[in-house]
């Protein structure tokens, strides 16, 4: 059986990791062999088993496993508003909030956040026809976006994957002040994007339901900012207001339960991206970052 250990460096420690993996056995026995895969074609990356399953989340005994999972994945409710036993569904306890100063957020103005905690992948310049998946795994920013046009104005530029456990915290937050536009949907399928299915999977980020907003930002030009659904994700919260400013780290939204990503787009010149993350992604390595730290700065902050 084809079994893939997810190893990432931790920003804080300088330390190389083992992810620990919600389902990971079954996991790798679905992406594995033609059996697994075609369950996953024919069931798994529907959007009603992802429902069905949200909705299970939601159900007021679902709370029961909440405090079992705390355990397991040593999750630090130290850094939470609510303690365990105040959560009324898991789902509930999924899309947790912080603490005030729990993330400290970089407050240089001409550095980018952290949108959201989680693994991230950071490639400088990217080619429009040839974006970078996962070692070995391409996509083209047209099918990414929907919108050739889009897919021109950002060739050549940066962009940053943020991949979020089921374990995270589950909040993701504007990177830079400035103004949103109103979100759009692009519909598609329920894959995973763990790792495990980003190797198996090709053009996974352009296959899966995904959210759009364009970010007027203050310090970085134009972002496009991105919400990847993923399976078992029960739907993708916006919390702002579209046309109203926002300031850095305040919450765009939330995820309901199930891995998910988000994905930041910029247009050429404009960021220079963290060499460690940089280094890190060239070795085939996420970087595990927390909402806030910074992660790139900008090239022409006072354009």
């Amino acid at each position: 059986m084809f079994k893939l250990k997810i190893h990432y460096i931790n920003r804080e420690t300088n330390k190389t990791e083992e992810e620990k993996v919600l389902g990971g056995v079954f996991l790798n026995w679905l992406y594995s062999n033609s059996l697994g895969m075609g369950l996953v074609e024919r069931f798994f990356k529907k959007k009603i088993f992802s429902t069905l399953y949200g909705q299970l989340q939601d159900a007021p005994f679902s709370k029961r496993k909440i405090a079992k999972f705390i355990k397991e994945y040593d999750i630090n409710m130290g850094d939470y508003a609510r303690s365990v036993h105040e959560y009324s569904s898991f789902n509930d306890f999924f899309a947790r909030e912080l603490k005030e100063g729990a993330r400290p957020i970089d407050l240089e103005k001409n550095r980018l956040a952290s949108p959201a905690d989680g693994r991230v992948l950071a490639y400088q310049n990217i080619v429009q026809d040839k974006v970078l998946q996962i070692k070995g795994s391409y996509f083209t920013l047209k099918d990414l976006l929907g919108s050739e046009e889009l897919a021109r104005t950002y060739d050549g530029g940066s962009y940053i994957v943020v991949r979020l456990c089921p374990t995270d915290y589950h909040r993701f937050h504007f990177p830079d002040e400035g103004t949103p536009q109103k979100t759009s949907l692009i519909e598609g399928d329920y894959y995973s994007v763990s790792p495990i299915a980003l190797y198996r999977k090709p053009q996974l980020y352009c296959v899966n339901k995904r959210t759009l907003t364009v970010f007027q930002s203050r310090h970085f030009d134009e972002i496009l900012y991105l919400e990847v659904g993923a399976c078992c994700v029960g739907s993708i919260v916006q919390t702002y207001t579209p046309g109203k400013p926002v300031a850095k780290g305040q919450e765009k939204g939330y995820f309901k339960f199930g891995g998910s990503t988000v994905i930041l787009l910029f247009k050429p010149g404009v960021i220079q991206l963290d060499a460690d993350l940089l280094n890190n992604t060239e070795a085939g390595l996420e970087t595990l970052v927390k909402m806030g730290t910074g992660l790139g700065t900008a090239l022409f902050p006072d354009h």
